[in-house]
C-alpha cells in the first residue's frame, strides 16, 4: 500500500488530470485494505467458523461493491481510453474481490475448502493493487 501512496504523492498532479486515475488509486487501496482486514479477522482466536465466515462474506461483498462503483464511474466518465485498459483493469479487480466472497459463502455451508478461496483473493489482490501501483507510479508519466 506504501507504493500506492507515494505513487499518488508524486503524480498527484497528473493523477488528478487523468479521468479514472483517482479511482484506480482507491481501487489498489481497497485491495490491499481486503487482505489486511480479512487477514486481520481470520487471526481473532476461538471465534465460531460461522462468524468468520459472515465478516469475509461482508468485507468481500462491501470491497466488491466499492469497486465495482469507481469502475462504473469511470465507465460514465467516458474518457476515450481503448476499452482494453477498462477490460484488464475490471478483470483483475473482479479477480481480486470475488475469491473472498466464494471463501465467505463456502465457509457458511461448511465446505472443507471454504478457506482455499483466499489464497488466489490474495494473490490477484496484491498482483491487481501492484499493478495498478505501477500504471499510477511510470505509467503515468509516459
Amino acid at each position: 500500500m506504501g507504493l500506492v501512496f507515494v505513487a499518488v504523492s508524486i503524480n498527484l498532479n497528473r493523477i488528478m488530470t487523468y479521468p479514472g486515475l483517482s479511482g484506480r488509486a482507491a481501487e489498489s487501496v481497497l485491495q490491499f485494505l481486503e487482505v489486511f482486514i480479512v487477514c486481520t479477522l481470520a487471526l481473532i482466536p476461538k471465534q465460531a467458523e460461522s462468524s468468520l465466515a459472515v465478516e469475509i462474506l461482508i468485507t468481500g461483498t462491501v470491497l466488491w461493491a466499492c469497486q465495482a462503483a469507481l469502475q462504473i464511474h469511470y465507465l460514465r466518465l467516458r474518457t476515450g481510453h481503448p476499452w482494453s485498459w477498462f477490460m484488464y483493469r475490471a478483470v483483475l479487480a473482479q479477480c481480486a474481490a470475488v475469491p473472498f466472497i466464494v471463501a465467505g459463502v463456502q465457509l457458511l455451508l461448511g465446505l472443507p475448502t471454504a478457506l482455499y478461496w483466499l489464497a488466489p483473493g490474495f494473490v490477484f489482490s496484491f498482483v491487481a493493487g501492484v499493478l495498478s501501483a505501477w500504471v499510477l507510479l511510470v505509467e503515468v508519466v509516459r
